[in-house]
């Protein structure tokens, strides 16, 4: 069996593949394996959540979560926790069901696969581009790589596709797979980047500035769509944070159809308005001759003061014994929307994953098998399934990857009897 790729889903794949009696092959473009799972996670790598599967599965909307569903049953959640601890791995669980390596390195994750593999005495091929699979009436019987100037065949009985998707391309995760699955009859649902930062439109840099515990919403003429409670950073051209990226996916769909959308951030998620009323009402009464630009120091971070007076057309040296009701209450809105223009959304080279790919209909759900080309296998990111953030597409990566490994050395075992 060959394993085009050296990913999470490749590497399981290859392992438990070589477990069953296959004589692996591992081919990947890059100069290491894993480039990607390395700095996953701000490098800490999350790994997977441990939350129940129905609801683990309802973050992949519904086409993904029917698809996935055989694979997560089959290698779920403890199964990859219980794998990395064989592997002398120790992890911690984190606010949200987060899964990481105790170490908080993602390069332990790297370094257990690699060494996995190692010791079952797999060949990686690395420095090797898959260009195309070898075809014989519908069935894959090899493919051809080149490395450096020359080009190569191989010939085997199962070939698995886990070149992952288009984001971060410096990993090595460059489309490859999307042209070789294509040439070969596949139809590719459309790319986009997804778990993306997003560009807006704010005529004050205050970048860098992170906000936690707010809530983030997508606002289409003036109806909520999507909300979000966490964390958010402010960048040069936009915002990003664990909110954004979660909505992301919906927010480029809808820039894609060119809908005027516009974010809304709630900085007083604990207080109602009639609550936040009344503590403003009472810092302006117990500091009427102070500044409502000081004023304003206990209630938002110092780089949001002069946005907040700005976009409230408030004049910074008036006193809080000169702040008038209409005034308190523009405050008091702004407090609990603050709105920015959605403009745009970052490349996908900066998206942590990628939406689309595969179409799922040409793919065997129990199986991980083409329904176009007999005994060639698809896993990870190169399916047209994706999530939010939080541990769910490595997860989906480990599982589809495991799922393809035994599903072809099944197959190769049922033809031997």
């Amino acid at each position: 069996m060959i394993v085009i790729g050296a990913g999470p889903a490749g590497m399981i794949a290859a392992g438990v593949a070589h477990e069953k009696g296959l004589k692996v092959i591992i081919v990947e473009k890059m100069k290491k394996p894993c480039l990607k799972l390395g700095i996953t996670g701000k490098g800490r790598c999350n790994l997977t959540n441990i939350e129940n599967k129905k609801d683990f599965l309802e973050k992949f909307g519904t086409k993904g979560e029917r698809f996935l569903k055989h694979s997560l049953y089959t290698f779920d959640q403890h199964n990859l926790i219980s794998f990395f601890n064989s592997l002398n791995i120790d992890l911690i669980t984190e606010r949200g069901g987060r899964v990481f390596p105790k170490s908080g390195k993602a390069l332990n994750i790297v370094g257990a696969l690699k060494d996995w593999i190692k010791k079952k005495q797999i060949d990686i091929i690395l420095n090797a581009q898959v260009t195309s699979l070898i075809l014989e009436t519908n069935s894959v019987v090899g493919i051809e790589y080149k490395n450096n100037k020359e080009r190569i065949k191989l010939t085997s009985e199962s070939v698995i596709l886990a070149t992952g998707g288009k984001s971060y391309p410096l990993t090595g995760s460059t489309g490859d797979g999307y042209l070789i699955a294509k040439n070969s009859g596949h139809n590719i649902e459309k790319i986009y980047p997804s778990l993306v930062p997003i560009e807006t439109e704010l005529d004050i840099n205050i970048a860098g500035l992170n906000l936690r515990n707010i809530e983030a919403s997508i606002i289409l003429n003036n109806k909520c769509l999507y909300k979000e409670f966490g964390e958010l950073l402010f960048m040069e051209y936009g915002v990003s944070g664990p909110v954004i990226l979660t909505m992301s996916k919906h927010i480029v769909e809808m820039i894609n159809n060119k809908q005027a959308i516009e974010l809304s951030i709630d900085l007083k998620t604990a207080l109602t308005h009639k609550k936040l009323d009344n503590r403003l009402l009472r810092e302006f009464n117990k500091s009427p001759k102070m500044t409502i630009e000081n004023i304003l120091r206990k209630l938002l971070p110092f780089e949001l003061i002069e946005t907040c007076l700005k976009m409230t057309k408030i004049t910074k040296d008036k006193t809080g014994g000169q702040i008038t009701a209409k005034e308190r209450k523009q405050i008091r809105l702004w407090l609990k929307d603050f709105r920015i223009k959605i403009t745009g959304y970052r490349p996908i080279e900066e998206a942590i994953i990628t939406s689309g790919g595969i179409n799922l209909k040409e793919v065997n759900s129990k199986t991980m098998e083409s329904k176009i080309i007999n005994n060639l296998y698809f896993a990870g990111e190169i399916l047209d399934i994706d999530a939010k953030t939080g541990g769910y597409n490595i997860q989906a990566a480990f599982s589809t990857g495991y799922l393809a490994g035994i599903s072809a050395a099944l197959k190769k075992q049922i033809k031997n009897i």
